[in-house]
């Protein structure tokens, strides 16, 4: 049976203050073969969670740099495990920026609509005045970097709702 847990949001955040600026040698750094964006964000996120989901191609987890689901590094396919996840592990809604909370996802695409860049939210201010929503990420590595100072055409906001743990 799943039951529906609280998302940590303080570990979550806790874990982006400590790791933003450096590696936690337990993941492959991906800077180099794609970004470290993503793998980043799902570590911050499994910091919140405690729990992965180990659905072989559609689940999010990591064990070791070879034995990882694609959705664990890869921004599409975290978008689609978090918004189409009913199993064990998180789960998120997209939602408008007046949603956004510390410990959600902010996601950066392109004007073609493809996502390229995974964001990781430390603070967030009032909606519409996104000059107080600070963000932490790898491959340009920042902490608490306004979110106003990207390019931004399109973005969007995967605001995590809970976990959900098989018992």
């Amino acid at each position: 049976m799943l039951h529906i847990l609280a998302y940590d949001r303080g570990k979550a955040i806790d874990y982006a203050i400590e790791w933003a600026l450096k590696r936690n040698p337990r993941y492959l750094d991906f800077h180099g073969i794609g970004g470290d964006c993503t793998n980043f964000v799902s570590q911050c996120i499994y910091a919140g969670s405690g729990i992965m989901n180990y659905t072989p191609t559609f689940g999010w987890y990591y064990s070791t740099a070879s034995n990882r689901s694609p959705s664990w590094s890869g921004v599409q396919y975290l978008y689609n495990f978090l918004t189409g996840n009913d199993g064990q592990g998180p789960y998120a809604t997209e939602e408008g920026l007046d949603a956004a909370e510390p410990g959600d996802i902010i996601q950066l695409g392109r004007p073609d609509g493809t996502y390229y860049h995974s964001l990781f939210l430390t603070k967030t201010g009032h909606f519409p005045d996104i000059s107080n929503i600070l963000v932490a990420t790898h491959s340009d590595d920042a902490l608490n970097r306004p979110l106003y100072s990207y390019e931004i055409h399109r973005l969007r906001l995967l605001h995590i709702r809970g976990v959900r743990k098989y018992t």
